[in-house]
């Protein structure tokens, strides 16, 4: 895929995401996410061997019913709706904790065997389900707080500046390899780009998130736990694709791969930073 495919495909799909937080209704915008996640379980079925239609179909059916479960759930609290959202939102947070453990032994879970497609399918779902609860959350906010969809929005471009902030610190300056067995393109030097990006990024946001100059190291804090946070779910989906001999998740996204291939960094920074973010109490 060519660099300026995939800058030209990035332009035209940005802006839809962008509407979409900033202007549906926190139930229309959890629809349109769960047809996103959804579609990317359906790719991550294959990481885990299955390539016939009809056990893929069931695997994502499932997520799906786990989804309107959860949603269910929430609908049916008059007290605290939040609650389903955030317990969900934090077992994510805890399998996010483990995955680091699972990058350092490559091997683990690589044979294609039973117990190594239910392992796989297991973390596809514990990946997805809590980044859905996350946005959830994050644009419902809370009832004295009006600045939910803008703190989801700037959870998600968190992401696509930490990406931006690795690519031109690593191309120039990437000399240590971060992961050489799982991503040889990806450099110690990126991480601190995406870091300082991300950092500079919490910054302008200050004023547009309603808070005040004194909070600012506390956001900075979380930007660079989720900054992190996203360098291990782009990993992960990266050894994932080792495992199963695919260079991409799919072929949705011209220059861009498929959807699991764009949600993957969000899918650990969703949930990481919804949690972080409640506890500084920002």
């Amino acid at each position: 895929m060519s660099r300026r495919q995939r800058v030209v495909t990035a332009l035209f799909l940005a802006p839809l995401p962008i509407l979409a937080i900033l202007f549906l209704p926190t139930p229309w915008l959890a629809a349109f996410v769960a047809v996103a996640l959804l579609y990317g379980m359906w790719e991550w079925t294959r990481f885990a061997g299955l390539e016939e239609s009809l056990p893929r179909t069931g695997i994502v059916t499932a997520n799906a019913l786990v989804l309107a479960a959860i949603a269910w759930l929430a609908g049916t609290s008059p007290v605290r709706p939040l609650v389903p959202l955030q317990m969900v939102t934090l077992v994510g947070v805890l399998f996010w904790l483990l995955v680091p453990l699972w990058l350092a032994r490559p091997q683990f879970a690589r044979a294609d065997n039973h117990a190594g497609r239910v392992l796989k399918l297991l973390a596809g779902s514990l990946a997805v389900i809590p980044a859905w609860c996350a946005v959830g959350w994050l644009h419902h906010g809370d009832p004295v707080d009006p600045f939910g969809p803008r703190w989801t929005l700037f959870a998600v471009a968190l992401v696509w500046v930490a990406d931006s902030g690795a690519y031109f610190a690593g191309s120039k300056f990437g000399r240590h390899k971060l992961a050489p067995a799982i991503s040889p393109g990806k450099s110690w030097e990126g991480v601190a780009g995406g870091l300082a990006a991300c950092a500079l990024y919490a910054a302008a946001a200050v004023p547009v998130l309603g808070l005040t100059w004194e909070q600012l190291p506390k956001l900075v804090a979380v930007v660079m736990v989720v900054a992190a946070a996203s360098i291990v779910g782009d990993l992960f989906e990266s050894l994932m694709k080792r495992h199963a001999g695919m260079k991409d998740s799919g072929n949705l996204i011209p220059g861009h791969g498929g959807a699991m291939d764009r949600l993957d960094s969000l899918l650990a920074a969703l949930p990481v930073f919804a949690v972080g973010k409640a506890l500084a109490g920002l």
